[in-house]
């Protein structure tokens, strides 16, 4: 591990999510728990449950993950490891993806999959309410206001806390908006991928948490030019972590969730958390990825 070992991600600092979840910005993304191809049984079930049990260890009050994830694996391994939940531990799910194949996602925003999915996910889970509850991705098949009120009625039957949203853009967010309270938003963001920028923009202004996925992007830093690597040097940090540390100093709405199947990688992405950037580091890392 290149910074200190011990931190956890209280580090992080915290965020309230619709105004009665407070978790810590630091969060974990469950999808890399199964095999490959987000497909199947992870090769060793037994470590997948050790490192979610990691996981909570290190203080993380947040774990993301999604019906699509297996499909059903990563939900049921997340129960059979943490069940019955500590307190304080969000568990936020999907719906609205289905998964014909190893490496193959298709929208599924019909009302009554997303009913669906969203019953056998509280079943999988063990759960009497969802925490936060996200339409996984828009159905061009289906009209979204259709969709989000499916939600909107999950909601208002109990079965789900808090609604958020995930890979849409301002429009859409705006559109959900008008028809049910949304909490959160998750997105495709990181250091290198600014393309939901005026999104987290919106969030930022209007008080909603915004979840990067995929937020380190690894293919994209090994490319970058070797000012990263000084920079993640200076603060004895490896140039991943100095992605995950930038992401929690962007915006205090940021709550990234770093996705992985070994202790070791989640433990280094946690300790992201106590990384201090400069303005002269935010300033340099801003001007490397407008280049990229």
């Amino acid at each position: 591990m290149t910074i200190q070992d011990g931190v956890t991600a209280e580090a992080a600092g915290e965020i309230t999510i619709g105004g009665d979840l407070t978790v810590r910005r630091m969060g974990f993304g469950a999808m890399r728990l199964t095999g490959q191809g987000i497909w199947g049984e992870p090769p060793d079930p037994g470590g997948a449950r050790a490192l979610l049990r990691r996981v909570v260890e290190l203080g993380v009050t947040l774990i993301d993950t999604s019906d699509a994830y297996g499909p059903e694996v990563s939900e049921r391994l997340i129960r059979e490891a943490l069940h019955p939940y500590p307190a304080g531990l969000v568990i936020a799910t999907k719906g609205g993806l289905v998964r014909p194949g190893p490496g193959s996602w298709e929208p599924d925003g019909r009302p009554e999959h997303l009913r669906k999915a969203c019953e056998n996910s509280l079943r999988r889970l063990r759960l009497d309410t969802i925490d936060l509850y996200q339409l996984h991705s828009p159905d061009r098949k289906v009209p979204f206001e259709e969709s989000v009120g499916a939600l909107a009625d999950l909601r208002a039957e109990g079965k789900i806390r808090q609604v958020g949203l995930s890979n849409v853009n301002t429009e859409l967010l705006a559109r959900g908006r008008e028809i049910v309270p949304v909490v959160s938003v998750q997105n495709r963001y990181s250091l290198t991928s600014r393309s939901s920028e005026d999104l987290l923009q919106a969030c930022e202004s209007d008080g909603l948490a915004f979840i990067p996925w995929f937020p380190i992007d690894a293919g994209a830093l090994a490319s970058a030019n070797g000012r990263l690597e000084e920079i993640a040097a200076r603060h004895g940090a490896t140039i991943a972590q100095l992605a995950l540390a930038w992401l929690l100093h962007h915006s205090p709405v940021t709550v990234p969730i770093p996705g992985t199947s070994s202790v070791e990688h989640l433990e280094e992405n946690v300790a992201a958390a106590a990384i201090r950037l400069s303005d002269d580091d935010i300033a340099a890392l801003d001007e490397l990825a407008a280049k990229d």
